[in-house]
């Protein structure tokens, strides 16, 4: 078995894990085969690509993240070319001898044993030249590392990188003839660096993983002593300003090394050494202990994100999945006590304020708080009809009830695409002529592609501008996701741009008339307070909007009885086309067809049930 550096990482997170992974002291010390090693990777591969692909997705799907779905690893062929990509690069740009591969004899490893625990890793691409470069690949973009900019108080905000003529970015502190308060104060600049050095960051991360590598390769190293040339420590990401030009060899998209961007972290992997040190003793003392009480929830578990850990639904089975302490809407800052203590995230959990009504009323600040609290106590709903009138005033008829369904792809496929950009392959359309006037099937429009590997994406902007014209309101939930890919695709095929563009220019949300909008009604002359007050409440919508919330509280529709029931279903089912037989094909293509049509038809529903309740 050994501790890989994937089981490091876990076994990292707190005292708990490595007694519920039942982890067998006499295996720690055990030879661990590539084959064995790739599969302990493959859920945290698959977190990262889901993290990369669900970034822009619908507020609070939060069932597009079932890392548990086996078909997900329909997604890892993406993630396979990623790493052969970035090793075309690597060799393009250092030379000498490059290792990089899928197969097990080409990939360089490293191991060292201490305290009878071996400690192993496989390195994604090692290149040696007068110098040993190890360079980890992630499925991830360059986006997050070149947002970190900051700059003096009205002047421009520069980047904390730079980059050298060889296309790799370093920290400008490197450079000697920088000079930092030219640029931005140095307070500005350390906050932003250490964001680097966090290790559940979403910067950050990537980095501790690099650190880790770096801690077992010294450690061979220093037991094997297999060299004294310089080791350099870099990360391999997608380049998230890489644009596609369209070209295909024999069927297979053709990209330029830029599509990779690579950073030096060598520095800052070394300035890690000490917290990695401190996090192997504590395993250590974890793997002895074998403490399977529970403790306190925390960061590490990484709670509503891709990457949490696996046994979160072990640790927070007591808290409730509807109206938890957790359930108040928009609720970063947590609350403050009576003696300006704030109290927020998980440790209201480890406080003991598990339950909505746990937290103190003598704590309660915010007015939606108030009304979800008052909501959960009366058991009814709070409606302010006044102001969902005017919301439902500003709309011009007909509606056009739009949802698309779209492909993140990691790689791009198409012409002006990026990685993972949401590519539309399907949408539903209803069509409301007045209020109230729509039929589930006659009102119905849609289109959804049939070919995975072609692009039928201009087939369905035709489609698009033939049903939906400027005369009305495009109506979505969440409906700035509509928008982007429409001007998206406007940019794209730019004989269509001012068609699409006015479509662009009716958007109207949902949310604006059920939760409401705060810039709606300071324009018609609300106050701040009550401008931000929600428009409806229901304490079964458990602080969330999303439409798998919304429609229950308004309808009998379920997704249960579906063949497709969510995005991430939806998505990896057109993925699976091209290994589809005839039959299945026929199958998963009508339910596509049947749940993204469940979308809109949802949002008709819910609209007009909205009309009755406040009289419109």
């Amino acid at each position: 078995m050994a501790i890989t550096k994937t089981n490091f990482i876990n076994y990292s997170r707190c005292k708990r894990y490595v007694a519920l992974q039942e982890v067998k002291k006499e295996r720690l010390n055990a030879d661990v085969s590539y084959e064995d090693y790739k599969k302990e990777e493959l859920e945290s591969q698959i977190k990262e690509l889901l993290l990369g692909m669900y970034s822009e997705t619908e507020e609070g799907e939060e069932d597009l993240i079932d890392v548990e779905d086996p078909q997900l690893k329909a997604m890892m062929p993406y993630y396979k070319e990623i790493e052969l990509l970035a090793g075309k690069k690597v060799d393009a740009i250092f030379g000498g001898q490059t290792k990089y591969s899928l197969s097990t004899k080409s990939q360089e490893s490293f191991d060292f044993d201490l305290n009878g625990i071996k400690y192993l890793c496989y390195v994604d691409i090692y290149n040696e030249n007068e110098e040993i470069n190890i360079i980890e690949v992630k499925a991830t973009t360059s986006r997050k590392y070149l947002e970190l900019e900051c700059g003096h108080r009205g002047q421009d905000k520069f980047s904390i990188f730079y980059k050298d003529k060889r296309g790799i970015y370093h920290l400008k502190e490197e450079l000697s003839s920088w000079n930092m308060l030219d640029e931005m104060p140095e307070k500005e600049y350390i906050n932003k660096r250490n964001k680097l050095l966090e290790k559940y960051d979403e910067c950050g991360k990537y980095i501790y993983d690099l650190a880790v590598q770096r801690m077992i390769i010294e450690g061979d190293n220093k037991q094997h002593n297999f060299t004294n040339k310089k080791i350099n420590y870099y990360l391999a990401v997608l380049n998230n300003e890489y644009v596609f030009d369209g070209t295909y060899i024999d069927n297979k998209a053709v990209y330029s090394n830029d599509i990779i961007s690579i950073f030096d972290f060598t520095k800052i992997t070394e300035e890690l050494q000490e917290n990695i040190i401190f996090d192997r003793e504590l395993i250590n003392k974890y793997l002895y202990d074998m403490d399977i009480s529970p403790c306190n929830l925390g960061d590490f578990c990484e709670y509503k994100k891709p990457s949490k850990c696996k046994f979160c639904k072990i640790c927070m089975k007591h808290i409730p999945k509807y109206n938890s302490s957790l359930s108040y809407m928009n609720n970063g800052f947590g609350f403050k006590d009576e003696n300006g203590d704030y109290h927020k995230g998980l440790n209201l959990i480890n406080e003991g304020y598990i339950n909505m009504l746990d937290i103190p009323e003598s704590w309660i600040r915010n007015e939606n708080h108030f009304i979800q609290r008052n909501s959960l106590i009366t058991n009814k709903p709070y409606i302010n009809k006044e102001k969902i009138n005017l919301a439902l005033n500003c709309i011009k008829y007909p509606i056009y009830h739009l949802d698309f369904e779209t492909f993140p792809c990691p790689l791009p496929r198409f012409k002006g695409e990026k990685c993972y950009t949401q590519s539309p392959f399907q949408f539903s359309l209803h069509i409301e002529r007045t209020p109230g006037e729509c039929d589930e099937d006659k009102d119905h429009y849609e289109f959804l592609s049939k070919n995975f590997n072609s692009d039928e994406r201009e087939e369905l902007v035709k489609k698009l501008c033939e049903y939906v014209k400027s005369d009305g309101t495009l109506f979505a939930q969440n409906v700035s996701f509509e928008k982007s890919r429409i001007k998206e695709l406007s940019e794209i095929f730019t004989e269509y741009k001012e068609q699409l563009m006015k479509i662009y220019d009716t958007g109207f949300d949902l949310i604006y008339i059920v939760r409401g909008n705060p810039k709606l009604y300071l324009d018609y002359g609300y106050d701040d307070v009550e401008a931000k007050k929600v428009n409806f409440y229901d304490s079964h919508l458990s602080g969330s909007y999303s439409i798998k919330k919304t429609l229950p509280v308004f309808s009998d529709l379920s997704y249960d009885d579906l063949d497709v029931k969510n995005g991430t279903q939806a998505l990896v089912t057109y993925a699976m086309f091209p290994n589809m037989s005839k039959e299945e094909f026929d199958s998963k293509y009508k339910a596509l067809l049947e749940y993204c049509k469940q979308d809109t038809w949802a949002m008709v529903v819910i609209l007009d049930k909205i009309r009755h309740i406040v009289g419109n």
